[in-house]
């Protein structure tokens, strides 16, 4: 079927308005008729080819939210007019041990990206959500709660499930200390998910202007990590820290806020590697340096349901399509709070 959308032509042209063919939905699918998208820096960089992986043309886009068109013959859990979602990946191998036990992201083929990947279907590439609809096999869709403002809940798709995952997989609990270091797309999901699953968090940040917002978010404490002193402050205190930041940094100063058997788990990948952390309070500590990758589709389900029994959404900037290259540059700048969001309807 014929769609239309948004592409980067090449890595050095803006985007532009691009028409090219979806596969018509087979028995297994699910046809979304998209009403946003998220722009996830992850965009930018693919659009730029800043990865050296990019194939033009190329449609981004990863946080899609939309109402259900039509369903294949097969599909038993959605029906037309459901409000559904679809994140970072379509489709997987569907038998190694890691699909088999539902972590669909760490498909030991390697998961079918939502953009960039290989349409099986049809061959060639499958193309994002910076487009008017999409097809996707219906066991990666997931049902949104309606209670939910829809625009704000897109950057759930990719930033939400990505802070959610560990936060679970380390079974975050009411009581404990949990650090968050970096308030940008995604720290300031942790900080709301960490702090509504009942932890007591403490926002780290090298910028103080962002004090006010991380205590608006959920923060119980913000402590400004250039600050010798009350980085000091903070030692042996922590149980668990996310750190979100997508820069290369030094890890010892969060070692050090740690207790014995704490965990500091990675979702930021820097474009250089981090200094080598020192060993001796991973070794006398019982500490743990961890990295995760999105979360499977169970967890993104499991994520969505808890965001609307709590009401929590991302803090968005909604943008029109012929918007989406000032957003990119405002996002060099670190100028959002905290996701913008493409209106797929606007003109």
């Amino acid at each position: 079927m014929q769609v239309k959308g948004l592409a980067a032509m090449s890595a050095n042209t803006s985007l532009e308005t691009f028409e090219f063919q979806r596969r018509e939905p087979q028995a297994g699918d699910v046809h979304i008729d998209i009403h946003y998208c998220g722009v996830c820096h992850s965009d930018l960089h693919m659009a730029r080819n800043e990865w050296g992986v990019s194939e033009f043309p190329l449609v981004p886009g990863h946080e899609i939210v939309g109402r259900v068109i039509s369903v294949g013959n097969d599909v038993t859990a959605f029906k037309a007019g459901d409000l559904v979602g679809v994140g970072v990946m379509v489709d997987s191998c569907g038998h190694c041990s890691q699909c088999s036990q539902g972590e669909e992201q760490y498909c030991e083929a390697g998961f079918t990206a939502t953009y960039n990947g290989e349409e099986k279907v049809i061959g060639g590439k499958t193309f994002g959500g910076y487009s008017d609809s999409i097809v996707v096999d219906s066991k990666f869709v997931v049902k949104v709660p309606e209670n939910l403002e829809l625009s704000a809940v897109a950057p759930l798709l990719c930033a939400g499930v990505t802070t959610w995952s560990p936060l679970k997989h380390w079974n975050i609990k009411p009581g404990q200390r949990v650090g968050v270091i970096g308030l940008g797309g995604l720290g300031h999901m942790a900080v709301k998910l960490a702090s509504a699953l009942g932890a007591e968090v403490v926002l780290f940040t090298t910028s103080p202007a962002k004090g006010e917002d991380a205590l608006r978010l959920g923060a119980s404490k913000v402590v400004v990590s250039k600050d010798a002193e009350q980085m000091a402050a903070e030692a042996n205190s922590l149980d668990f820290i996310l750190d979100c930041v997508a820069a290369p940094h030094d890890l010892d100063p969060y070692l050090n806020t740690l207790k014995t058997n704490g965990h500091l788990v990675l979702v930021g990948i820097p474009d250089a590697p981090h200094k080598s952390p020192n060993v001796t309070p991973i070794v006398f500590k019982r500490l743990s340096i961890s990295g995760t990758s999105i979360g499977s589709i169970q967890e993104t389900q499991q994520m969505l349901d808890f965001c609307g029994e709590h009401n929590i959404v991302s803090d968005v900037e909604v943008i029109r399509p012929d918007e989406v290259e000032t957003a990119f540059e405002r996002m060099l700048k670190g100028d959002v709070k905290y996701r913008f969001v493409i209106d797929m309807k606007a003109n």
